[in-house]
């Protein structure tokens, strides 16, 4: 498989690991000094993300016209998504949805590409944000 592909499929890994709520491989696909979602290391990237998926139910997102660029060990993704959200618990019947561009870099190891910065540009948001929240503490 070419570095692109390799890419664009860590992209779509990490999708579906958020979807799935699949933490482990999340962590696995961050380097240890990751940025993302304000937040700095895998543990606490991941905490930002259970806190804000933790109590919505099912999510989607889906990413699509990517242009990266690779310089040898380095690369840089740019990929469209369009995020949604079910409402669960007190939100069940809410929705949240966001469209934007997730501005990636990455950075080839020994085991593959990993992300070392994400940001992204919501550009439309529809629904309620308060479908993002913390799981309930039983």
């Amino acid at each position: 498989m070419n570095p692109r592909d390799e890419i664009v499929e860590a992209l779509a890994g990490f999708a579906a690991a958020t979807d799935q709520r699949d933490w482990s491989a999340i962590r696995d696909l961050l380097t240890p000094d990751a940025v993302a979602y304000h937040r700095t290391g895998p543990d606490a990237i991941v905490a930002v993300m259970a806190a804000h998926l933790g109590g919505c139910g099912p999510t989607q997102h889906l990413l699509g016209n990517h242009r990266i660029s690779i310089d040898d060990d380095r690369a840089r993704s740019l990929s469209y998504a369009r995020v949604h959200h079910v409402g669960a618990g007190p939100m069940a019947g809410s929705f949240f949805e966001c469209l934007g561009e997730y501005d990636d870099a990455w950075v080839r190891t020994a085991a593959g590409w990993r992300l070392s910065r994400r940001t992204f540009d919501m550009r439309i948001q529809l629904g309620d944000f308060a479908v993002l929240r913390p799981a309930e503490a039983d």
